[in-house]
């Protein structure tokens, strides 16, 4: 057996349900239809996000709720051009992200910054000059 190379669904543990939905809707992320009172999915290309309490999630996962710390996990949000890095981390800035590090030109030949949402999960916003991106904004890795 093989798994197919995909992800479905990412869940961020947050510790206000409702300011990390309202955090995302700032960024025209959409809550769906298909969300309850204890949990949020927002429809992205190909992947669903999904924010749910992180007492609940941990304790859904049976571990202890340890929110100190880097997490050691960041997520990325991938743009054409490093004009684009620097429009996308005012925006999220603009809409209550927290920025962690400037956008900058990178040790491995690309341009990034990273912000953090309300709770703070980091966010790469990235342009990777070796990561072309199709025309549904998908990266394509060589082959």
């Amino acid at each position: 057996m093989s798994l197919e190379r995909r992800i479905s669904l990412v869940t961020l543990g947050v510790s206000d349900l409702e300011a990390s939905t309202e955090f995302y809707r700032r960024l025209g992320w959409s809550r769906s239809p298909a969300s309850t009172a204890g949990v949020t999915f927002i429809q992205l290309k190909g992947t669903v996000l999904a924010l749910y309490g992180r007492a609940a999630l941990a304790e859904d996962v049976g571990v202890e709720n340890k929110p100190a710390g880097f997490s050691g996990v960041t997520l990325a949000y991938n743009v054409p051009s490093e004009i684009g890095v620097d429009a996308v981390v005012k925006f999220a800035v603009s809409c209550g992200a927290t920025l962690v590090k400037a956008p900058e030109k990178v040790f491995w030949g690309g341009y990034s910054g990273y912000v953090a949402d309300p709770d703070g999960h980091l966010w790469e916003i990235a342009y990777n000059p070796f990561f072309p991106q199709d025309e549904q904004g998908h990266i394509v890795l060589p082959q």
